[in-house]
This record gives structure tokens, sequence and C-alpha cells, in this order.
């Protein structure tokens, strides 16, 4: 998660009322990577990761809005408004076409982007996802659990929802930055999103991703299962499935340089 030094954050408009904060690294004429994170984190959810990559990839890993320093926009956070704030940001920066990786919701925005935009997709990395959320207990658990509440969020319970996406011990440190970067997001935006997440089925739109795609999954995620896992290879077109054996859904977490290196493996088949 964000140290003080370690990486410079810059910060693109993407629409009137959207600022999204990010970061990067690597190669400016390199591959595009653009990291996407999960629900309440941020950019630094994948510092660990873009520490260990290749300097040929240029990676940047991007606040959504809500999220971390980003903007807070009174509306906006379906999953087609965080797709349509990629290819904003995507445009902003002249990148005419990037390596979409995303975790858990980070991963739908990858779903749509790549659906939506496939001239602009040169592979998607999807992590601890799924073709949806419309009948996922989980979601509807927290959403009853958020309607009861108001701001400032209890830390008690960020610390237990984000406790709940590991499987592994991570550093302290990183724990206590992920809590308190999801401590930042107002209910509202987290109330907003997972209902958003019950209306997500991209089962009948999967196979029109074209982009070469790998899948990533935890064994011991306990948010999505295996079924899904291969459901998501099933249908889309040439995708392939690796899966870490005793990982939980925030596997990037608990073992970063294992997903570097395997997203570095996939990163250079994208280039030849």
């Amino acid at each position: 998660m964000p140290t003080a030094t370690t990486m410079i954050a810059r910060a693109a408009v993407v629409a009137p009322d959207v600022r999204l904060e990010y970061v990067e690294t690597g190669d400016p004429t390199g591959l595009p990577v653009v990291f996407l994170h999960g629900v309440t984190d941020s950019w630094g959810s994948f510092e660990g990761v873009m520490e260990q990559l290749p300097s040929w990839i240029r990676a940047i890993a991007i606040s959504q809005r809500g999220h971390g320093n980003s903007s807070r926009p009174a509306d906006g956070y379906r999953i087609g408004d965080f797709s349509k704030d990629v290819l904003g940001f995507m445009d902003r920066l002249d990148i005419p076409s990037a390596v979409i990786v995303g975790h858990s919701m980070g991963s739908f925005v990858a779903q749509r982007f790549a659906a939506d935009h496939p001239g602009r997709t040169a592979a998607i990395g999807l992590m601890g996802s799924a073709p949806g959320m419309a009948r996922n207990q989980a979601v509807r658990d927290m959403l009853w659990a958020l309607d009861a509440m108001e701001d400032p969020i209890d830390p008690g319970f960020v610390r237990e929802f984000q406790a709940a996406t590991l499987a592994r011990p991570v550093d302290p440190a990183l724990f206590h930055a992920v809590v308190a970067e999801s401590l930042k997001v107002p209910v509202r935006v987290w109330r907003d999103t997972f209902r958003g997440f019950l209306e997500l089925d991209h089962s009948a739109e999967l196979g029109r991703i074209q982009a070469p795609a790998i899948i990533v999954w935890g064994s011991c995620d306990t948010i999505f299962s295996i079924e899904e896992q291969m459901a998501l290879r099933d249908a889309i077109p040439g995708a392939r499935l690796l899966s870490y054996t005793g990982g939980g859904h925030g596997f990037h977490w608990e073992d970063a340089a294992t997903f570097a290196a395997d997203l570095t493996a996939f990163c250079r088949e994208v280039t030849q």
C-alpha cells in the first residue's frame, strides 16, 4: 500500500467531476499495463507488485472514482462508470491500448472495458474474479450491513472486511495501510458500489472479449469459487487459468513476487 516516498502520485482529469490519482513506474515507452484495484482499495493495492516488475513494463495503477484520493462524485459507481473512467484516463495519457489488470471489482471493470473497447485492450488479467456478482451472498450480506451504517465507517468493520480477503499472513504494516485506504471511502460510495454489484452479470458478454486473457485465483478465496473461475475460462476465448494453492482473495498482497513474475511472463507473451 502507499508509502510516503516510494512512488509519486499524479492526477488526471477524466470527466468534469472526476479526477483520478495514479502512480506510474517503468519505461514511459514500454508496454502499458493499467492496474485496477478492488472495492475500497486504491492504487496502493498494487504497489508491491509494481516494485517487482521489469522496467520494460510501463505500470500504471489508478485509484478509481470514490477511492483513495480520487474524486468522489455524487453518483456513478456502477461498473460501466468505472470503465468509462478508464477510457478517459487512457485518452488523457495518450495510451492507444493497454494490458488491463483488475482485482475483484477492478476485474469486472476490466471485463467491461475489454468487451466494449477491443481496440484499446491489448490483453486482460482478471484477479479474484467471476462472471458476475448478482447472486453472490457475500455481496448481499455486505449491503445489508452497509445500509445500517453512517459516516465515519466503523474501523472494526473495515478490518474484518479486509481480513476476510486473506488466507495467509501479510506484513502488519501492509494490512494497516489496506485498512487506512478503505477508511477513506465514504459509506455512500461503499453502498452505491455494492448495490451495483447486485446488478452485475457479464455471462452473456464474455465471449465478446477477444484479447488474450489470464485468470488468476487463490484456492482459498472465500468470495469467488473455482467453478466461477472455470466459467470465466470457458467463456473467454483462449483464456488461461492460474490457481495459487493456499492463496486468498488478496493473493497479490500475500505473495506479490509470484504474481509479478506470472504477470511479467504473460505480458512477455503479449508482446511477441
